[in-house]
């Protein structure tokens, strides 16, 4: 089945709640599909496929594809394509790990995920977040974003930009922002600029616990104007953190590696203070 044009987006009426903005620019689309680079026999799956327009030249390329949409109409639609695998669901409560064994071609490993999409703006961090807990299970991953998140994912400190996102997602992914894309080339047009960008899962550390970092940087970021000495400095004193860690900076002012090392530090024994 052809995928639809975008006179045939106007004909589904976008739904606000779910945040929907129809990629409808050829040349943009083009250009996206280039920096994605599908190639066949890959377990591409794509978030939010609405209309097809970005589902077309994927599946041209790569042959099958996996898509996930909460539109029950537009689920309706992707269904009548036998090229296409339709998940109806809300992306947040998808079993990432699970769709990368189902991939796995009967080796029982499972085939690790390449993962694409125009997220909802309105969710998109929450999404962000809900994958990085399957990182482990992704290849790539290639989002149209708000640009001003996507320039939040990809900051480096010392920047306004530079805050929790950042750190939480660079301790476990190279990113970049790969393409601008201007409210023309959506139908409806958003109110805010868009952009690509790539995320490249990196190696973990075992010796940093997700849990604990989290806490760190929430803690590090809940008052990011003030120095580190009356935030984070407070929550290591009721650790009994007994290690060392400069408190006379802001949050923004400390690196991601910096983040990591603290994190490592406060889950070792040797870093407690005696009672």
């Amino acid at each position: 089945m052809p995928g639809d044009t975008p006179a045939a987006a106007l004909k589904h009426l976008a739904r606000k709640r779910f945040g929907q903005h129809f990629l409808t620019d050829g040349a943009v689309l083009d250009a996206i599909v280039g920096e994605i680079d599908p190639q066949p026999g890959q377990a591409l799956v794509e978030i939010g496929p609405g209309l097809g327009a970005l589902t077309d030249p994927l599946v041209q390329r790569c042959g099958r594809l996996t898509v996930i949409e909460l539109d029950r109409d537009l689920a309706q639609r992707l269904r009548r394509r036998p090229e296409l695998t339709v998940i109806e669901a809300d992306v947040l409560k998808v079993d990432v790990a699970a769709l990368a064994q189902e991939h796995g071609h009967g080796n029982g490993q499972g085939q690790a995920l390449r993962i694409v999409g125009n997220l909802p703006y309105n969710i998109s961090t929450p999404i962000l977040f809900h994958l990085l807990a399957a990182v482990a299970h992704v290849r790539d991953q290639h989002f149209m974003l708000q640009k001003e998140v996507v320039q939040r994912m990809a900051a480096a400190p010392g920047n306004k930009d530079y805050g929790r996102l950042s750190v939480m997602l660079q301790w476990r992914y190279a990113i970049e922002s790969v393409l601008d894309v201007p409210p023309s080339a959506f139908e409806p047009p958003p109110r805010v600029d868009s952009a690509v960008v790539r995320m490249l899962p990196l190696p973990p550390r075992p010796d940093v616990d997700a849990a604990l970092l989290g806490e760190v940087v929430t803690v590090a970021f809940s008052q990011r104007r003030k120095m580190l000495r009356n935030t984070l400095g407070r929550w290591l004193d009721e650790r009994g953190f007994a290690g060392s860690f400069e408190l006379q900076r802001r949050a923004e002012e400390v690196s991601v590696t910096d983040y990591l090392a603290l994190a490592a530090a406060c889950a070792e024994p040797t870093n407690k203070k005696r009672p």
